[in-house]
């Protein structure tokens, strides 16, 4: 490119990014002073459009570094791989938070390609605002880390997300260090998500002197965190909050980038969790920080800040107990799943009587409480049974499973929208009656099923089916 038109084109991009830039050092966002950021080469365009990548042209120079080539950590990028790997990432991304279609942007995103000098060099993410669109421009190297690959372009899809709500005359929203680690590591280390592709490692045309091995996916998405925390203790909410110096680039051993992930899957797995965590991010522009629109997304479950703590001190014992091994006895377990579907009531024969105490099963309590203390009790029982199920035998536990989730689906049909079945026209009542009734069926049905696994197991005959 000529001295003239590259100036041309520096000047092109100094007016149309004149906004905030951050320098994204293994997927953090941090301010940085503006750039320069012109590219050579011809763009490639993503099929959805919304990605526009350009690079350097003629061949990549990491051809010639042999620690790059043998290096399975490592993507090298080139333009129209760079653009299916984005989509790809989108897709994941996506669908772990629900997000209705990934056609449904609003915010182009402008991929840049550099010559790689080095295998750590860093990716740079910068924002635009617009109308009606905010606008991203990434800078990264040919070749980069797949972690740090993974985290930048979560970082920035993100953002394009909370966005969408930002007004022209706004700022940016500030996505949490812990969603962005959290979310890439559950995408990468996902195998039905392949989510990264990489360039071959020979020039068109050049028969490559032997494979590489393929890096080998684990069905438990989660299984290389818990292999770090085994060893190390669980970071608290505060420090994901505020991570340390290093901790972003793994210098603390992984711990972390584990601590955030296993967060994140937790808070995925709550009602609603990934349209909480939608709404969240869509509240971020209306804040000063974070925190507001977190507490305000997940208030049902976090009035206050320290149960956030409470919660994920709860969620860490129960998954070190699981990990630890300590799994009780099958009568243990067939016991404990029979105390936890029963709730606490208590009444009054009378105004000045004293209260009576009493057990009554979870389907009188759909049946019967007011909603409010239906609700509540029903959500203490849900988060006593995803604790008390990783002490289970395995069969006790898939069966705590399944009534943790028919519990967690009416609870959230109870705090969202009525939602009826397209086929009932003319329900008998409102659209709690038959989500009642719905829900008590299937904790009838998840009974039958305990009383025979019970029989079967404990070598005890069934009792008869409740009235």
């Amino acid at each position: 490119m000529n001295p003239a038109r590259r100036a041309r084109l520096g000047d092109w991009w100094r007016r149309r990014w004149p906004a905030a830039l951050w320098l994204c050092t293994a997927g953090i966002l941090t301010s940085a002073p503006a750039q320069d950021f012109s590219a050579d080469g011809l763009p490639a365009r993503s099929i959805s459009g919304q990605f526009i990548v350009t690079g350097p042209p003629g061949p990549p120079a990491w051809l010639d570094l042999p620690e790059v080539i043998t290096n399975t950590s490592l993507v090298r990028l080139s333009p129209a791989v760079l653009a299916v790997s984005a989509e790809r990432i989108k897709t994941s991304l996506y669908h772990l938070l629900a997000v209705a279609s990934p056609r449904d942007w609003q915010g182009k995103i402008y991929l840049s390609l550099h010559t790689t000098w080095g295998t750590n060099e860093t990716v740079t993410v910068m924002t635009r605002p617009g109308d009606p669109a905010w606008s991203y421009q990434v800078r990264m190297p040919e070749v980069v880390a797949q972690a740090r690959f993974v985290r930048a372009m979560t970082g920035v899809l993100l953002l394009e997300l909370a966005n969408r709500q930002a007004a022209p005359d706004g700022h940016s929203g500030e996505v949490p260090d812990w969603l962005i680690t959290g979310l890439s590591r559950q995408m990468a280390q996902d195998e039905l998500a392949e989510v990264v592709l990489s360039s071959p490692d020979q020039p068109p045309g050049v028969s490559p002197p032997g494979r590489l091995p393929l890096k080998k996916h684990e069905l438990d998405p989660l299984s290389g965190a818990r292999r770090v925390l085994r060893h190390h203790p669980f970071l608290t909410f505060d420090q994901l909050s505020w991570p340390a110096a290093g901790q972003l680039d793994g210098q603390d051993e992984g711990v972390y980038d584990a601590s955030a992930q296993l967060f994140v899957a937790q808070l995925l797995k709550l009602p609603g969790g990934p349209a909480r965590l939608q709404q969240m991010l869509a509240g971020l522009p209306a804040c000063y920080n974070w925190q507001t629109a977190f507490h305000s997304a997940f208030h049902d479950w976090f009035p206050r800040p320290l149960d956030v703590e409470k919660w994920w001190a709860l969620q860490m014992a129960a998954m070190q107990a699981q990990d630890s091994g300590l799994v009780s006895t099958p009568s243990h377990s067939a016991a404990r799943l029979d105390e936890l579907l029963m709730l606490a009531v208590e009444s009054r024969p009378s105004t000045n009587a004293l209260p009576d105490h009493g057990l009554i099963p979870l389907q009188a309590a759909v049946r019967s409480l007011a909603p409010a203390r239906q609700a509540a009790g029903l959500q203490v029982r849900l988060q006593e049974l995803q604790t008390a199920q990783v002490h289970m035998t395995p069969e006790f536990r898939a069966l705590a499973e399944d009534y943790c989730r028919v519990l967690a689906d009416y609870l959230e049909l109870r705090t969202g929208p009525a939602r009826q079945p397209a086929a009932i026209k003319h329900p008998a009542g409102p659209a709690f009656i038959w989500q009642a009734g719905l829900v008590i069926q299937k904790l009838d049905a998840l009974d039958i099923r305990r009383r025979a696994l019970a029989a079967a197991v404990l070598k005890e005959p069934a009792p008869p089916p409740e009235d």
